[in-house]
């Protein structure tokens, strides 16, 4: 397991294809606050559950000044499908090398069934418009986190 990030941390910088293939980077979100999940696989149950709750609570969010951004190791044309199947309106990121999960210490060991293999831990962090980290959550469940996250950050 790499390093994992803590509030006070500046969080690492990323410029990642979106559905589209359009890069997307971190800076490109300076000055606002940014909500970044990482998620392990586009269109499985668990992912698809945390999606929807982002998107039917984005206007909530962003009103609140909260931009959301959702990174996997999936190939853009996994996220493009996956974002089209379930009309997720914010941008999901394709990290396929893994890099920036490793950077970001969402990248380790993980068990489903009898299996255990390294992928990404389902986590999420809440970001100032400077970039520094004001929450880090490794681990979190799929259902009823946005709704924590949004009671926690006062949304």
């Amino acid at each position: 397991m790499t390093t994992r990030l803590a509030a006070g941390d500046t969080a690492p910088a990323f410029a990642l294809e979106d559905a589209e293939g359009a890069r997307v980077s971190l800076e490109d979100y300076r000055g606002r606050n940014v909500v970044v999940y990482f998620y392990p696989k586009a269109a499985t149950p668990g992912c698809t559950t945390e999606a929807c709750d982002f998107r039917d609570n984005l206007s909530s969010l962003d009103a609140a000044g909260y931009s959301v951004l959702g990174v996997s190791p999936d190939e853009v044309a996994d996220i493009r499908a996956f974002s089209e199947a379930e009309g997720l309106t914010f941008p999901l990121l394709a990290d396929t090398d893994a890099a920036v999960a490793q950077a970001w210490g969402v990248w380790g060991e993980k068990t489903v069934g009898d299996r255990t293999f390294d992928g990404v831990i389902r986590s999420t962090f809440v970001l100032d418009g400077d970039g520094v980290v004001q929450r880090a959550e490794y681990g979190v469940e799929a259902t009823g986190h946005v709704a924590r996250l949004r009671t926690e950050l006062g949304v």
